[in-house]
């Protein structure tokens, strides 16, 4: 035995050549599925060993990586990359690959996902798991169904990254984000979320949150208060969603970088901590509702803040009144309610503003009772010397009553009746009245859990009473026609018992001397009027109208007459309604009408100036608004001597009647539907600026379904058919009617005209059966009155196309209004009209400063990562 031969290492080559270790041949088999499924113009030839393609990478014979990235990869991916046990990194982004994304379940190996920028279309439910090491993920800007983040998600405890921007994720942002440790980048931008921040993502370690741009009517909602204590925070993009509330100290995020928060509803003062920040690049706050002074930031930051805010100056070296900075203190106790936000414009709160009553220049009243704002009151209130009365009853404010109101000289009446406040009642002179009511905690002094409770304890209230509160509705009942008067021709064919009543501009207001204080008055017939001070007495009405001389009625309705006057320099409008014709009913719904037009004010919604119920004499008071109504500039300006309308002003004016609808359907304090949207109900300033009047309101109570039956209100030819079928009332009947008004704007047609054959009466069916064909319809269907450049006939399909949405038969198959308004802003931006007023809140200018311009004019800019940072990028 000693002699024998060492035996040959030859065989047992052969036998690994032959049965190759199980981890390649099972890699080799699943590598062969993928190059079959992929078409990969760098796999020219996939015979042989797998780990000498190019892009791919093996260890010990097993693949670790595959990188195609920006390889020209079509194809579909095949479900055999979950067999590649090993794998660490698949990099794919960049490719044209298509179909259902496969599963990566169970691959416990993999680190990084980079997929982005291809056509996948289909997220399937486990994708995430089992994959217990995965560190980044970047699904962008792939047309997947819509999915929801899985709670697998949570179980990937070293994700690093997070990247789902234009990947149809739907539902609310995972509360699990912000308890994850090693988190720094979440980019969930362009998807249909929806809900709030979660409270969860206080203290947590993301430095880049972009949720920006929610698209189809979506959006992220609610306070942005948790932000003040991410402390890592570096870039945060929360542009184009609902976020409302003031911004909050952000003194903690030091080392923020980039903060853009535009095209939101933040109200309140913008705090010095953003102002102030060293590290701040970037930041953009246009067109929200913001207030104060102008903020002004250091010279090497991109600033854009000045368009579409409620600024009480035009520029950041310019001062707020003394005035308009307590008020905002003592509206920063509340919260910075946006109904505060929307009324107070300005700086001279003595000019209209909500709450607010003054006495010369001097505030005598703060009325915010019935408004259910939360918070305290501010001590800031005992700044107001002059101050008579202060109303706060009903509301859901917390804390003391501040001692300091006690100092106050002049102060007759504190009503703080039916909140939630505690401590000791502070002891006023004596002749005040002080209404301390339905404040179960008053005169307790409370530790913090009793504090919490009280603020729960409000909260709840708060909430039963939303949802108590039955669908009110405003209804008119007249049997007449309107007439052809010297003041303009009436064509639009309204509903029997609906018909159309005469369009006026609506603003707030307060006199500074003679006929109307705004304070607590009576009628001849002694009964009490509302304590809001929109009261006028009759004889100041008189006067104002020249006791409604027949040479100052500017228009005629079912009920009554309307009237021009001239009130303390202010042009006004009357509506008088018929005496006799009422009743009880009759009077109980001009109550109603009062109590709407008080809860529903926008720059692009007319509001109601004041009111007169004395005797058989029901007025309403009105702005006067001196360039008369959409229908009159369209189809009537041979008659009336306007100028047809240009395209570029229709454009605006579209933008400002949805910016005017989105906000009664889900901006205001409840949720309203106009249902009588049509061209005679818009109404134009000089400059060409749109305001919507005449509501025949139905306000959907919280706690219904979107939908509910009402007697059937409106005009022929704006009726959505289901509305005009079975009554049935959503916001979708909105979004029909002004589709329709597009269609009008982009033709100069009315939408019913028996001059056309009858198979053409109705515009809606000849358009949409016209717009099957472009090239047809763009030489032929435009208003001829409209003189259209290139540009012009590009963005004037976009909006026939968006008519054509809005008109679907299907209420399901119309965009929402906030869908409306982002498509007409983008189309909008593109003219910079000069006709727009540059402080207002719905300027669709929204261009960033000098190198930013080009970025911000894009249609999908976002914060895009990679490994070595963010970086602006285009889609």
């Amino acid at each position: 035995m000693g002699n024998e031969k060492s035996p040959s290492p030859f065989p047992l080559l052969l036998l690994l050549f032959l049965f190759p270790s199980p981890s390649l041949s099972n890699d080799g088999e699943a590598m062969q599925d993928i190059a079959k499924s992929l078409n990969v113009p760098d796999w020219k030839s996939t015979n042989g060993d797998p780990c000498s393609w190019p892009g791919v990478s093996c260890e010990g014979g097993s693949v670790v990586g595959i990188n195609l990235k920006s390889k020209g990869v079509s194809g579909g991916l095949s479900g055999s990359i979950s067999k590649l046990s090993s794998l660490k990194s698949l990099q794919l982004q960049g490719n044209q690959i298509r179909g259902d994304l496969p599963s990566l379940a169970n691959l416990a190996s993999l680190e990084s996902v980079d997929i982005d920028g291809n056509a996948f279309t289909a997220m399937p439910a486990d994708f995430f798991s089992g994959l217990t090491r995965l560190q980044f993920v970047t699904l962008d800007r792939n047309p997947f169904k819509p999915w929801s983040i899985p709670d697998d998600v949570s179980r990937c405890e070293n994700l690093v990254r997070f990247s789902a921007s234009k990947a149809g994720v739907t539902g609310n942002i995972p509360d699990f984000f912000g308890k994850m440790p090693k988190l720094q980048m979440l980019s969930l931008s362009y998807n249909t979320m929806k809900g709030e921040i979660p409270a969860s993502f206080k203290g947590s370690n993301i430095q880049s949150l972009v949720l920006n741009n929610q698209l189809d009517g979506f959006q992220l909602t609610g306070s942005i208060d948790v932000i003040a204590w991410m402390t890592q925070l570096s870039v945060v993009w929360l542009q184009s969603n609902g976020f409302t509330g003031p911004i909050p100290d952000l003194s903690k995020l030091a080392s923020l970088s980039e903060f853009n928060a535009r095209d939101n509803a933040l109200t309140g003062v913008v705090p010095s901590s953003l102002t102030s920040a060293t590290t701040l690049k970037l930041v953009t706050l246009s067109n929200n509702k913001l207030q104060g002074p102008v903020p002004k930031f250091a010279g090497g930051v991109k600033a854009d803040v000045e368009t579409g805010n409620k600024f009480c100056v035009g520029g950041a070296t310019e001062q707020c009144d003394p005035r308009v900075t307590k008020l905002l203190e003592v509206a920063a106790g509340f919260g910075y309610p946006a109904d505060l936000a929307e009324s107070w414009e300005g700086n001279d709160p003595c000019k209209s503003w909500q709450g607010v009553t003054c006495s010369g220049q001097e505030i005598v009243v703060l009325n915010f009772a019935n408004r259910h704002y939360p918070g305290s009151i501010s001590p800031a209130i005992a700044d107001f010397a002059s101050l008579q009365k202060l109303l706060l009853s009903n509301n859901s404010l917390s804390g003391r009553i501040p001692d300091s109101l006690t100092k106050l000289q002049k102060l007759t009446l504190v009503d703080v009746a039916n909140n939630n406040l505690t401590g000791k009642i502070p002891k006023f002179p004596q002749g005040v009245v002080l209404n301390v009511d339905g404040n179960p905690n008053i005169g307790k002094e409370l530790g913090s859990s009793g504090g919490d409770s009280a603020k729960i304890a409000g909260i709840v209230i708060a909430v039963l009473f939303v949802i108590g509160c039955s669908a009110a509705a405003l209804f008119y009942y007249i049997n007449h026609r309107r007439k052809h008067k010297k003041f303009g021709r009436v064509s639009s064919q309204n509903l029997q018992d609906e018909p159309e009543l005469v369009k006026i501009g609506m603003m707030g207001m307060n006199s500074k001397d003679g006929g109307w204080n705004g304070g607590h008055t009576q009628s001849s017939t002694g009964s009490t009027v509302d304590p809001q001070g929109m009261y006028m007495p009759i004889q100041a009405v008189r006067s104002a109208t020249k006791d409604f001389s027949e040479d100052n009625i500017i228009g005629r309705g079912g009920f009554g007459d309307v009237y021009k006057g001239q009130l303390n320099a202010t042009a006004i409008a009357v509506k008088r309604n018929r005496a006799g014709l009422m009743g009880k009913k009759g009077n109980e719904e001009f109550r109603a009408e009062i109590d709407v037009l008080q809860k529903v004010r926008h720059r692009h919604l007319v509001a109601l100036l004041g009111y007169c119920d004395d005797g058989d004499e029901k007025l309403l008071i009105y702005e006067y608004m001196p360039g008369g109504t959409l229908e009159q500039h369209l189809f009537d300006h041979s008659e009336t001597g306007f100028s047809p309308l240009t395209w570029k002003q229709r454009l605006v004016i579209a933008l400002d009647v949805a910016r005017g609808v989105e906000y009664l359907h889900s901006m205001a304090q409840e949720s309203f539907i106009h249902r009588d949207l049509k061209p005679s109900n818009i109404l134009l300033d000089n400059d060409k600026r749109a305001k919507v009047s005449d509501f025949g309101l139905v306000k959907l109570a919280v706690d219904r379904q979107k939908s509910m039956m009402t007697r059937l209100a409106g005009t022929f030819g704006y009726l959505a058919p289901e509305y005009a079928i079975t009554g049935k009332v959503t916001t979708k009947i909105d979004v029909y009617a002004f589709g329709v008004i597009l269609m009008e704007l982009t033709t100069g047609e009315r939408v019913l005209d028996d001059t056309r054959p009858d198979e053409d009466t109705n515009l809606v069916h000849v358009f949409r059966r016209n717009i099957l064909d472009k090239k047809n319809f763009l030489k032929s269907s435009p208003d001829p009155t409209l003189d259209l450049d290139e540009e012009d006939l590009i963005s004037l399909w976009e909006v026939a196309e968006l008519a054509r949405y809005c008109t679907a038969r299907e209420p399901s198959q119309r965009p929402d209004m906030s869908h409306v308004v982002n498509k007409l802003a983008s189309l909008v931006e593109q003219w910079k009209p000069s006709s727009c007023d540059e402080d207002g809140d719905s300027d669709p200018r929204m261009s960033l400063r000098g190198g930013l311009e080009e970025w911000q004019n894009s249609d999908s800019g976002f914060t895009e990562w990679h490994y070595g940072g963010p970086s602006i990028t285009h889609d």
